[in-house]
C-alpha cells in the first residue's frame, strides 16, 4: 500500500496512491480547493482550508481518501 498522509493542527488526510487513479471527484467537490491533481494523484495542498465536510471522501469512487473527521 502506498498510503501518503498530510496533517495540519486540526486534520489528517491519508490518501492510498495504489487506489487514487486521478478521477479528480475530490478537486471538484471540496467547497475549500483543499485537493489539486498533481501526476494524476489527488494532493491536498491546501489542507489548512479544509472545513471536515467529507465530501472529498464520500466522491472518491475508487475510495482511496480517509479523513480523520469522516472516520
Amino acid at each position: 500500500m502506498d498510503l501518503k498522509e498530510w496533517s495540519s493542527d486540526d486534520v489528517t488526510i491519508k490518501i492510498d496512491y495504489d487506489k487514487c487513479i486521478g478521477h479528480s471527484d475530490c478537486v471538484d467537490v471540496c467547497p475549500s480547493e483543499v485537493y489539486e491533481l498533481e501526476r494524476s494523484k489527488a494532493v491536498p495542498v491546501n489542507i489548512i482550508q479544509c472545513v471536515e465536510c467529507c465530501a472529498c471522501v464520500e466522491a472518491c469512487p475508487e475510495e482511496a481518501i480517509d479523513h480523520s473527521a469522516c472516520d
